[in-house]
C-alpha cells in the first residue's frame, strides 16, 4: 500500500458528496475513482470534484481502480452487497448507516470484514460530534436507571421529501434515521437491550403500501433504563419540538437545548440542524432541607460546533487512522448490529402489533 489510502467512493447524494471532499482534503486519502449509476462526463460536481475518474458501474470501478479502501453511501439496500464486493476485492470498507436491511445481513457484512481482515467503519456520525461524546459522558453521573427522551422530526417538501420517498421504498424512518439515536442509548446505558415495542402511522398515499412515515419505538434495557425515540418524514410534519434530546437519571438529567431550529433559519429537514447542539443544560435533583434545589443548572457551552461537512471530516480522519494504526473495531461493529437489531424489532413490533422480545 502506498503513503495514501486509495479510495472509490460510490454514491453522490448529500453523504457521498461530503464524504468526497473529506477525502479530497484530507492528506492521508487518494481519490481514484467517483462512482454512481448516472454518473457521466458531462456530470457537474462541485469543483474539488470535478477531475477525478468517474464510473457508472461498481465493479468496473473496483476492477480498474484496485483501491485500498470504498466509501459506500449508496441506498440502504445495496450495502450489504456492495460492502462484501469491496472486502472480496482486498479493501477496507466506509459504510453510511444502516449496515443492511436485515440483522442477518448486517451480521454477514461483519463476518466478511472480519475474513478478509479489513476494517469497516460505519457512518455513526453522532460519534464523532464533541457535544454529542460530553453528552454521553455526562449521562454517567446521572445513576440509573436512565430515561431517555429523543427525536427528530423532519418537515420535508421538495428535494428531500423526494429522498425520503425512495428511503422509504426499503427502510422506514424509524430504522433510517433511528439507528444514530438507538446507538446513542446503547452508549449511554451499556446494557443489554432486553425488549422493543412500538407504534407507527402511514400519513400519505406516497409511499409504498404497508409502509408508514412516522413512527416512535420504546426499548428497555437489562439495567432497566428505557428509551424512545421518535421520526417522522414529510410536508404534514410538524416543525414545533421536532428536536428532542433529554436524558434523566435519578441523580439529574442532561439535555441538548436546541430552540426551535425554524426560529434560528433552519428548518427540520436541514441536514446541519440534524447535528446543532448549541449548549448542554445539566440539571442536579439535589434537595436542601426545605426541598429546594441545591444546585443551579449548569449551561456548557459548545463552542467546538463543526457543521455537516466537518463532522464527515472527523469521520474519515477515523477511518484514516483505523486503517493506518491498525485498531481493533470489533465493539464499533458489535455495536453497529446492536443498534439496527433495535430499530428492526420495532419495525417488526409495528407491523405485528406486539412487543419484541430480543
Amino acid at each position: 500500500m502506498s503513503d495514501k489510502i486509495r479510495v472509490v467512493i460510490v454514491g453522490l447524494g448529500n453523504m457521498g458528496i461530503s464524504h468526497a471532499k473529506a477525502y479530497h482534503t484530507l492528506d492521508g486519502f487518494e481519490i481514484v475513482g467517483l462512482c454512481s449509476r448516472q454518473l457521466t462526463d458531462q456530470t457537474e460536481l462541485v469543483g474539488e470534484l470535478a477531475g477525478y475518474p468517474r464510473y457508472q458501474d461498481f465493479d468496473v470501478a473496483l476492477e480498474v481502480t484496485k483501491p485500498d479502501a470504498v466509501s459506500i453511501n449508496t441506498w440502504p439496500n445495496t450495502h450489504a452487497a456492495f460492502a462484501k464486493k469491496a472486502f472480496a476485492a482486498g479493501a477496507h470498507v466506509f459504510l453510511e448507516k444502516p449496515l443492511a436491511e436485515t440483522v442477518e445481513e448486517s451480521q454477514e457484512v461483519v463476518d466478511a470484514a472480519t475474513a478478509a481482515n479489513k476494517k469497516l467503519v460505519v457512518g455513526y456520525i453522532l460519534r464523532h460530534h464533541p457535544s454529542w461524546i460530553k453528552l454521553v459522558e455526562m449521562t454517567q453521573e446521572l445513576g440509573k436507571p436512565l430515561v431517555m427522551r429523543m427525536n427528530l422530526n423532519q418537515q420535508s417538501s421538495g428535494e428531500t421529501w423526494g429522498v425520503h420517498k425512495h428511503l422509504m421504498d426499503s427502510l422506514s424512518p424509524l430504522v433510517d434515521c433511528g439507528v444514530h439515536y438507538v446507538d446513542m442509548m446503547c452508549l449511554m446505558t451499556r446494557s443489554k437491550p432486553v425488549a422493543v415495542h412500538a407504534i407507527g402511522a402511514r400519513l400519505t398515499d406516497e409511499i409504498p403500501k404497508g409502509m408508514y412515515n412516522y413512527g416512535h419505538l420504546q426499548v428497555t434495557f437489562e439495567d432497566r433504563s428505557i428509551g424512545w425515540y421518535e421520526a417522522g418524514w414529510g410536508p404534514m410534519m410538524s416543525e414545533t419540538a421536532f428536536f428532542v434530546k433529554d436524558i434523566v437519571g435519578p441523580k439529574g438529567c442532561v439535555s441538548i437545548v436546541a430552540a426551535e431550529q425554524a426560529g434560528q433559519g433552519h428548518k427540520s429537514d436541514d441536514v446541519d440542524a440534524h447535528t446543532k447542539t448549541n449548549a448542554l443544560r445539566f440539571h442536579r435533583s439535589d434537595l436542601d432541607s426545605g426541598s429546594q434545589f441545591i444546585h443551579e443548572d449548569l449551561i456548557i457551552r459548545t463552542e467546538d460546533e463543526p457543521g455537516h461537512d466537518d463532522l464527515c471530516q472527523r469521520e474519515q480522519l477515523f477511518f484514516l487512522n483505523a486503517i493506518r494504526q491498525d485498531v481493533d473495531l470489533r465493539d464499533h461493529m458489535d455495536d453497529a448490529v446492536a443498534s439496527l437489531r433495535i430499530v428492526l424489532a420495532a419495525d417488526q413490533s409495528i407491523r405485528s402489533g406486539q412487543v419484541v422480545h430480543l
